[in-house]
């Protein structure tokens, strides 16, 4: 089989071995429409090909895997496919159904929508520089599906919302101590690391992991349901001038005041910051 040319990725094959490295290093490997896209077709041929065992997602650069959507790319929707102009509910579903073991190999920055695809890979292998956390309320987003559903599976339900609710970042052993990656190497490591896992994993029998994800992604399928509703609110969230508020924040370095802009906001409260009014 050719290998494919794609703008926004590379596509690599070594063996039975095949490494998909999200190429925007320029912006942390941040993700608008054509990455996904090409993400998810990258995905399909992998891990539809029988003579793949396993695939490596990655980013370019030390920098960063990736810091999830690329806030430059929307003032709104972004201009693509999807409820929300890209198709991340299909990312998200493709990890999972492709047969064989999906590996985040983890480098600097895995933040939002990034830490959310490193934590639905099968196995994350990372760096001792690597960086994770959410930031979704933080720039006006969120992933009302597997990123807090399954994120919940992961790391447990207080984890989960500490995550969403406070938009913390945590070091690579912090990670490993809440469930989100499976080892943390020394950076210079890494890529032996991956390879030494990888190896064991082509050794395996690859029906019988293929069975074992299935049956694996039994118990959380129910999620996929719930995430492509999700995503249909987020449609239209990303309307609203509270969402527009953090991307405007985002682009200018500030502060957000996302309360001025919510809906049915009457303009700034008399109370004092805090007091809700009654």
């Amino acid at each position: 089989m050719s290998t494919p040319k794609y703008n926004e990725i590379i596509y690599e094959t070594c063996g039975r071995v095949v490494t998909i490295t999200m190429n925007r290093p320029d912006v942390y490997n941040a993700f608008g429409p054509v990455m996904i896209n090409e993400l998810i077709d990258a995905l399909m041929r992998a891990g539809w090909d029988d003579e793949v065992a396993v695939i490596v997602l990655t980013g370019a650069g030390d920098k960063a895997f990736c810091t999830g959507g690329d806030q430059s790319q929307h003032a709104g929707l972004y201009k693509g496919n999807g409820a929300v102009g890209m198709p991340v509910h299909g990312l998200h579903s493709i990890i999972r159904d492709v047969p064989k073991p999906v590996i985040a190999r983890v480098r600097g920055y895995s933040i939002g929508g990034g830490n959310v695809v490193a934590a639905l890979c099968d196995l994350t292998i990372a760096s001792d520089n690597a960086i994770f956390g959410q930031v979704g309320p933080k720039v006006g987003s969120v992933d009302p599906g597997f990123g807090t559903a399954y994120m919940t599976r992961v790391v447990g339900e207080k984890k989960a919302r500490e995550l969403w609710y406070m938009c913390r970042r945590y070091t690579a052993q912090e990670a490993l101590a809440m469930g989100l990656v499976n080892v943390v190497v020394p950076d210079a490591e890494l890529d032996a690391e991956v390879e030494r896992w990888c190896a064991e994993l082509v050794e395996r029998s690859p029906t019988a992991i293929a069975i074992a994800k299935r049956a694996f992604n039994c118990d959380t399928e129910n999620i996929s349901g719930s995430s492509a509703l999700g995503m249909e609110a987020v449609r239209l969230y990303y309307l609203t001038e509270e969402s527009r508020e953090g991307v405007a924040a985002f682009r200018e370095k500030r502060k957000p005041d996302f309360w001025r802009h919510r809906a049915g906001a009457a303009g700034p409260s008399s109370h004092p910051a805090g007091e809700p009014d009654r």
